[in-house]
């Protein structure tokens, strides 16, 4: 078994990531630089151009308690851009969604941006689900006061799929040669082939459903990351002997859902997207698309111990590994022993969680039911049989409390996204509880999942799904508010 030495440990530790740990984070003051940019990574021993959201200290960005998200954001590719700051509120021209109602940001163009951030695990994205895919994204950390009270270290763990094809040749795999007839770059366009037809014949007929296997999957990625790395090279983080870690956990993959497990450390999951929950005792969490976690970590004394993020239904993982001085820490093979189950397929993980801060009892004044369909053959994914461009919008009034039940009669799972908003899950299959509050919410095949919302400034607000090829195809909708 190969071994990484002492020595071999503190050199890695040296070079690691600014997004992992925390305290190498450039603490942003005043207005805050970020650039858009190409950077080059190493997968696995070969080189690989990307694009990444840099700071000014490297991928990602901190705020400290009670500062202002005030930034200036660069350009610096030759194609346009714009960004999107996923989970946070914003003003509406600011959301960051290309003609919605800003232009995108063309190359060598600066953009100004201020708001007051949401506390928590955040993170930022190129609402353009090509460049998301060429993992234009990076974490954003907005630490409360609690966090800078509390005796523990922080860690980030940042996930991506990888894949040496371009965005546009993924996608040609992906939908068999049908891909891009719908362009996401402009939010406008026309529809995909075969984006005109009425799927809702295919989304009520229960019987047709009936022994039918679910996808998980619909791509194998050549790499699967964290923090940029792979378990070839993780990512090694130094802690203390029995100290305390809060693991912020950022899925920003494309396509991919997976499974954390902290193995032997003990972990309580503290807040989803951003916000408190009742604390959840385990060692393994499913995170979907979009979606975060934090997780409370108790150090039993000296050792390594490897955080690692495994792909559902399949048997590739990455992560990175928790180690004390001095440690020896082993080499982790980037296979598992066993293929990891699919994830939340009866929704039993989300069905425990409470937010520690719901939203105050009221009667919904309006009510919406939103179907999520499509199918691998042809490549179409459709909220209400319809793709972006031939949508019809959510309506609402600012001020009233709604309600959204996501209906998935697809045989794949979809995280849906809101922008603008935190929701609360009150919902599953008929069982009324009060849930977590959130921004992203998985719908498993054939489930049902309601949330709550208070309706907020009036705008356009996009709703969508955030598996990347589904959003390319046109699985997107808006929350159209009115005063």
């Amino acid at each position: 078994m190969t071994l990484i030495s002492r020595r071999g440990f503190l050199a890695a530790s040296a070079a690691t990531l600014s997004t992992a740990a925390l305290p190498r984070f450039a603490m942003a003051q005043n207005a805050i630089s970020l650039s858009a940019a190409t950077r080059v990574l190493d997968v696995n021993g070969r080189a690989a151009t990307v694009f990444g959201l840099e700071g000014p200290s490297g991928q990602g960005l901190v705020l400290n308690p009670g500062q202002r998200f005030r930034a200036s954001l660069t350009n610096r590719l030759d194609v346009p851009t714009l960004i999107h700051w996923h989970g946070q509120i914003p003003p509406n021209e600011q959301d960051g969604v290309p003609d919605l109602p800003q232009p995108m940001l063309q190359p060598d163009e600066t953009r100004s941006y201020d708001y007051e951030p949401l506390p928590g695990t955040y993170w930022m994205h190129a609402h353009i689900p090509l460049q998301e895919m060429n993992l234009l994204a990076a974490p954003l950390i907005v630490r409360s006061a609690e966090d800078v009270a509390a005796d523990r270290q922080e860690v980030v763990m940042f996930l991506h799929d990888f894949s040496f094809m371009g965005p546009e040749e993924v996608m040609l795999e992906i939908t068999g040669g049908q891909c891009c007839g719908h362009d996401m770059s402009a939010m406008g366009g026309h529809a995909a082939p075969g984006a005109s037809m009425d799927h809702s014949g295919m989304q009520m007929d229960m019987s047709s459903m009936q022994g039918m296997a679910m996808d998980l999957n619909d791509y194998n990625w050549d790499a699967y990351l964290t923090n940029d790395r792979t378990l070839s090279d993780p990512e090694i983080i130094m802690v203390e002997k029995g100290g305390r870690v809060k693991l912020r956990v950022i899925n920003g993959a494309s396509a991919t859902v997976f499974w954390i497990d902290t193995g032997g450390l003990s972990a309580r999951l503290v807040a989803v997207d951003g916000h408190a929950i009742a604390g959840l005792e385990g060692s393994r969490f499913g995170i979907a698309m979009g979606q975060r976690l934090d997780l409370d970590l108790e150090l039993a004394g000296e050792g390594a111990w490897p955080v690692l993020a495994s792909r559902e239904g399949s048997k590739e993982r990455t992560g990175l590994i928790l180690a004390t001085p001095g440690a020896t820490i082993e080499k982790i093979p980037a296979l598992g022993e066993a293929d990891a189950p699919a994830f939340d397929i009866d929704l039993s993980q989300e069905l425990k969680l409470r937010a520690s801060d719901g939203l105050p009892s009221r009667a919904p004044q309006r009510s919406h039911m939103v179907m999520l369909g499509g199918s691998m053959q042809p490549y179409v994914w459709t909220i209400d049989g319809k793709v972006w461009g031939d949508h019809k919008p959510l309506l609402a009034k600012t001020g009233e409390r709604v309600e959204i039940m996501f209906h998935n009669m697809s045989m794949m799972g979809h995280p849906m996204h809101l922008h603008g908003h935190v929701f609360q899950v009150v919902d599953i299959n008929g069982k009324r509880f009060d849930g977590a509050r959130r921004d992203t919410v998985y719908v498993p095949p054939m489930a049902m999942v309601t949330v709550a919302l208070d309706a907020g400034e009036a705008a356009r607000w996009m709703l969508h799904c955030h598996h990347m090829p589904h959003l390319q195809t046109g699985m997107m909708t808006e929350l159209s508010i009115s005063a």
